[in-house]
């Protein structure tokens, strides 16, 4: 009996160690595996699985499971890396995208969209595209021309294309400003038309001025009494006067025609608007200093464009001055002659040199009018002097807008130059 005794027991701690032994070879190792596998749902591929040994059922299994947490996190770090790196381009594209959930609200832009919209991302996430002015660039043509209302005066491309984040259809939308490229088209297009006309004008300009010059001196030759001789001569000078005049406006739209490409120099701002603003005496010029910066431009352009823009500003408020308070073409209260008065300025940042020119005239009826060639208020204008001056901006790689001032009369015009490489690297402390 007792012999049996001891062997039940002898058999007891055996099942004991073999369940032990079992436990720490079998149990344990699956539920290292299935932690394991948990962490790889959750995305957390840093525990690995112990006694991953070859020739080894379950160690074959943690060596497949290793294997597989390695791979999954290489391609978690290339995936984050390649979204930092998206995210990287998206940023430094200078145009704007943006990017529209199935309800039409803004889930995607970058700085070029932010500085477009003026306002950052936190402002602009959630809204939707109507809020935002653009519900046109959702509902256009695709690769279509379109005017932003928020963005006078630019043209742009839409392009759109779709995409999924997290099984959500999205709308990405890229907006490419086209028109400087228009402009280009639009100004090769007026000079081939201004040197076709000039050729043909002039043609004709210079036999009509010599033959009525030459009629002029054969009148004295002639038996005429003195009033049909006075009504000769009068007829003719004034054939020469206007073949005169139209010579002058064809030599003016021959600039525009014939600018050349600028000769660049370093242009100080300071003293080249002081310079410019001292020419203009028939108004007070008032200029406001700001930092002492120096361009790389071409200084007779510039100078010439600064006296296009003050001589507009200074003609717009001598126009419109009067001795009474008059009304005038935008509704606001005229000035008088004394009050007339165009200021100048200028700042910096880091890129760009900024030079304001405002005014306390009429403003404009038609800003968008303001720099198509030809087009001019003025009873003995030509409508090129807008037109030369941002040609001469652009042609130094600017921007020139023109704009009624907001919450005061007058004419608000904008100048922004590009600053050197090397003068930027200045400012920014590199």
């Amino acid at each position: 009996m007792e012999s049996k005794l001891v062997l039940l027991g002898i058999e007891v701690l055996l099942c004991f160690l073999i369940g032990a032994a079992l436990h720490d070879h079998i149990v344990r190792p699956l539920q290292t595996l299935a932690n394991v596998v948990g962490s790889l749902r959750d995305e957390d591929y840093s525990f690995r699985a112990r006694m991953a040994v070859p020739n080894d059922a379950l160690g074959e299994l943690s060596l497949e499971v290793n294997a597989l947490a390695d791979l999954l996190s290489r391609h978690r770090t290339g995936a984050i890396e390649a979204t930092a790196l998206l995210q990287r381009v998206v940023e430094e594209v200078d145009i704007p995208i943006l990017a529209f959930d199935p309800n039409g609200r803004l889930r995607l832009v970058n700085s070029a969209g932010e500085k477009l919209l003026q306002q950052s991302s936190g402002q602009l996430l959630g809204k939707t595209a109507s809020e935002l002015g653009l519900q046109s660039s959702l509902s256009c043509e695709n690769e279509n021309l379109l005017s932003l209302p928020f963005a006078s005066g630019a043209r742009w491309v839409v392009r759109r294309s779709s995409f999924r984040q997290q099984g959500i259809p999205h709308t990405l939308v890229v907006l490419s400003d086209v028109s400087r490229a228009l402009r280009e088209e639009e100004r090769s297009a007026w000079q081939r038309l201004i040197r076709v006309i000039g050729h043909e004008l002039n043609n004709s300009l210079a036999p009509i001025k010599s033959i009525a010059g030459s009629l002029n001196t054969q009148l004295s030759k002639t038996n005429l009494d003195d009033e049909q001789r006075q009504d000769f001569e009068r007829g003719l000078a004034i054939i020469e006067a206007r073949a005169a005049s139209l010579n002058r406006f064809l030599q003016a739209y021959r600039q525009l025609a014939q600018m050349p490409p600028p000769e660049l120099q370093p242009c100080s701002i300071p003293a080249l608007v002081r310079h410019v603003s001292a020419l203009e005496t028939r108004v007070r010029v008032a200029v406001i200093p700001g930092p002492d910066v120096t361009l790389s431009a071409d200084l007779g352009q510039l100078e010439q464009m600064l006296i296009n823009l003050l001589r507009n500003s200074a003609e717009a408020v001598l126009g419109q001055s009067t001795t009474g308070a008059t009304s005038n073409a935008i509704g606001n209260t005229a000035v008088t002659e004394s009050e007339a008065q165009v200021t100048v300025t200028w700042n910096s940042t880091e890129k760009d040199v900024v030079l304001t020119i405002e005014d306390n005239g009429p403003g404009l009826m038609n800003p968008s009018n303001a720099f198509v060639p030809f087009y001019t208020t003025k009873p003995q204008g030509s409508g090129i002097g807008l037109v030369l001056s941002r040609q001469i901006v652009e042609a130094h790689g600017g921007t020139i807008e023109v704009a009624n001032r907001r919450g005061h009369q007058g004419c608000e015009v904008k100048i922004t130059l590009p600053r050197p490489l090397a003068d930027q690297s200045i400012a920014s402390g590199s």
